[in-house]
């Protein structure tokens, strides 16, 4: 059987730029359709009106945001976080904890990973111990079990790898220590803290497998060992150690900024970085289709320059299927930005698979979302510096 490769024929059509995301033609609004996300083949389009200058929206496939502060701590256990979004390789949860956890959690349908969104506290596990804090990620093995002792109220972010693993990126032309060196990951320590926590106390781990909880009880706590070797372990990575790729003179696409690989879907990190510095260069995102993926943003702390009305604490949802892009009033900052870097923290998740409402989106949307494009003014792409035409 022939192996198929995509047909490659690449062309230039009317007025179009010759490199993406920089000298545009004057007056024009790019738009990039592609497949793979950002890795397959792509053509950057030139329009005269923004894509996303719709004036109605009818119909269940749309934007949407929801507000996830308006969540209520779970019941029992931390399995019963409401599932924001989900399909058949992930489910995404938002878990609130003001109080240590009486119990143990067990995943056994895949890798868990969480990500800190507000407080701090202590991460028992097999491993050993961590003290954690807001901006942590921890990579959690399937079948860990593991539990958190708040020091304050604590906000988790839960991703559940379905039936599969979390893993670092392939990291190609920039090499193995861009990003995060892995030196940086920490792991649990069988520290004074750990062995404290060690005794002869009744102890249930709820375990979540094929949706369901099971509770075992032990008549001591089994995070009791005394020693262990090997490369399978809880890692922890903060926010603050990352250190994003960026480009003075091309918009980079989300994709330089993965940082977790999951079965079927990527984890980026939105981190600050330096604005271009291009004058011709665009430095908001671009208009893109969702060809191929589902696109989610988490928006953890900052001023996220390319939405309005979104604070901290709330997710976007750009199902596959039409065309998204920066808000109106971003658009009149495409080239020129009052600072020198942005200032913003979120946490950004493609899937490869349609998602579909959880309980805790239903709860929570921000329905007029879908609505925040429109504008009573007639759009107007800014002038383009034109420091190309002068080379």
């Amino acid at each position: 059987m022939a192996s198929a490769h995509y047909i490659s024929f690449p062309r230039v059509e009317g007025e179009a730029s010759r490199q993406a995301h920089a000298d545009l033609p004057e007056g024009t609004f790019e738009r990039e359709l592609g497949k793979e996300g950002f890795f397959g083949p792509a053509t950057m389009m030139y329009h005269r009106h923004p894509p996303t200058g719709w004036t109605s929206w009818t119909g269940p496939l749309r934007p949407r945001a929801f507000d996830l502060t308006k969540l209520d701590a779970p019941r029992g256990t931390v399995w019963n976080a409401p599932v924001v979004l989900h399909n058949a390789a992930v489910k995404m949860r938002l878990c609130k904890l003001s109080e240590q956890m009486g119990y143990l959690a067990r995943n056994g349908d895949g890798d868990e990973l969480l990500f800190v969104h507000k407080g701090g506290g202590h991460f028992y596990c097999d491993y050993g111990h961590l003290e954690i804090r807001k901006g942590d990620y921890l990579v959690v093995p399937r079948s860990t079990m593991w539990r958190i002792e708040p020091a304050s109220p604590v906000e988790l972010l839960m991703f559940e790898c379905s039936n599969g693993s979390i893993r670092s990126p392939d990291r190609g032309m920039i090499g193995r220590h861009a990003l995060y060196d892995e030196a940086i990951l920490d792991t649990p320590r069988i520290d004074d803290a750990f062995k404290a926590q060690q005794g002869e106390h009744e102890t249930h781990v709820h375990i979540r497998r094929s949706g369901e909880i099971s509770t075992v009880v032990y008549p001591f706590n089994p995070l009791d060992a005394v020693g262990w070797h090997g490369d399978l372990s809880v890692v922890r990575l903060n926010v603050k150690d990352i250190r994003p790729v960026s480009s003075h003179r091309y918009h980079m696409p989300p994709s330089a900024h993965t940082t977790w690989v999951g079965n079927r879907f990527v984890i980026c990190t939105f981190v600050p970085r330096p604005f271009e510095t291009d004058p011709a260069a665009l430095k908001v995102p671009f208009f893109h289709n969702n060809d191929d993926y589902d696109e989610v943003i988490f928006y953890h702390e900052g001023d996220f320059m390319s939405r309005d009305n979104i604070h901290p604490g709330m997710v976007t949802w750009h199902p596959c299927g039409f065309t998204h892009g920066p808000h109106p009033k971003a658009l009149q900052r495409m080239y020129e930005m009052p600072a020198k870097e942005t200032s913003e923290y979120a946490v950004m998740l493609d899937t490869r698979d349609a998602l579909q409402m959880g309980e805790g989106a239903a709860a929570t949307e921000f329905k007029p979302y879908a609505d925040s494009w429109r504008t009573a003014e007639k759009q107007v792409a800014p002038k383009v510096p034109r420091r190309a035409a002068a080379e």
